[in-house]
């Protein structure tokens, strides 16, 4: 299986205006190992939920920077010389051209926010 085989991605907006989204629910449903679901759009943005145990490989994006904000378990975001690790309620931004990859050593869910146009396994 190649290396981004091992991600379900789905790129597609899952709700649409006026309608409500049960993070909570959608964590606890997910079985996968490493999880990523758009939920929304918002103007130019998406807001996505993940779920993931593990790690993710070393990108970057050229054009679009990326927030991450950690709802249950822990993220680390690797960094080219550092490590920023993301508890519960805390957030982080990576802007555009860092060269980055996130980490989950426990079952971990996070929302992501960053352009729609961005490319979730780098440029």
């Amino acid at each position: 299986m190649g290396e981004q085989n091992k991600y379900s991605i789905n790129l597609e907006p899952k709700f649409g205006f006026l309608e409500l989204i049960d993070v909570a629910q959608l964590v606890s449903a997910c079985g996968e190992r490493w999880f990523n679901q758009t939920l929304c759009r918002v103007n130019d943005a998406v807001v996505r939920v993940g779920v993931m145990q593990g790690e993710f490989h070393w990108h970057k994006h050229d054009e679009e920077d990326e927030f991450f904000f950690t709802l249950q378990g822990e993220l680390l975001v690797d960094l080219e010389g550092s490590t920023v690790a993301l508890k519960p309620m805390q957030g982080f931004t990576v802007p555009k051209g860092v060269v980055h990859r996130t980490r989950a050593p426990e079952r971990t869910a996070i929302l992501m926010v960053e352009r729609g146009s961005v490319k979730p396994t780098g440029d």
